[in-house]
């Protein structure tokens, strides 16, 4: 285990009329305690799941990958200001980690290939592979079974989005072998009754 709690301040919220400052699990949940190294996220769309992950990613210092915006119209200055009104807590000192979300990991794959390209040691960092020459939902479990065994806090959104039934048994597979190695954790925001179904995992709903 590495992060062990999240509080959430929202007695000092700027506002209660904006996204995420609105919404009403992140108006009434003072607190999250994380006791298992694989913990879910759970609920109905717009309950703040990938907003909450989002906020603890940038809370944790963590990079997120993500495309630049092309429209004009979109100006909420708090969009990603919940982040401002967190604390986390580690057991053991911060750790390195990475934000996973389906519809940019194209863009992030075509990254990790021109790096490889350059320096062919990296591709031990995602499977042994380049990611593109494989299809999308193998190069997904190519780069968490090489990445996900760093040490490190890893966040998901909705990862089986891009992955098949088959798929999403492969990668519950990983985590147990992951869980065992005792180096990793995970917070997942999901959907699926297959990833929820693994035995021990910690949920939010």
């Amino acid at each position: 285990m590495h992060l062990i709690k999240v509080r959430i301040h929202s007695d000092d919220y700027p506002t209660g009329r904006c996204y995420p400052f609105n919404i009403p699990a992140l108006r009434e949940t003072p607190e999250l305690t994380f006791r298992k190294p694989i913990a879910f996220f759970v609920g109905e769309n717009g309950t703040g799941k990938s907003t909450l992950l989002d906020a603890i990613t940038r809370k944790c210092g963590i990079h997120i990958w993500d495309k630049p915006r092309r429209h004009l119209a979109h100006n909420n200055p708090y969009e990603t200001r919940l982040a401002d009104y967190i604390t986390v807590r580690w057991a053991n000192g911060s750790v390195p980690g990475s934000l996973f979300r389906a519809e940019t990991f194209r863009d992030f794959a075509d990254f990790l290939d021109d790096v490889a390209l350059c320096d062919p040691g990296r591709l031990k960092y995602h499977g042994g592979h380049l990611l593109n020459t494989l299809s999308h939902g193998e190069a997904i479990l190519s780069y968490f079974s090489g990445r996900y065994h760093i040490k490190g806090l890893y966040l998901l959104d909705e990862p089986e989005s891009a992955l098949s039934p088959s798929s999403q048994v492969k990668f519950l597979r990983l985590l147990q072998r992951l869980e065992a190695e005792g180096h990793a954790q995970f917070i997942m925001a999901t959907h699926s009754p297959i990833l929820l179904a693994y035995p021990g995992a910690q949920i939010f709903s």
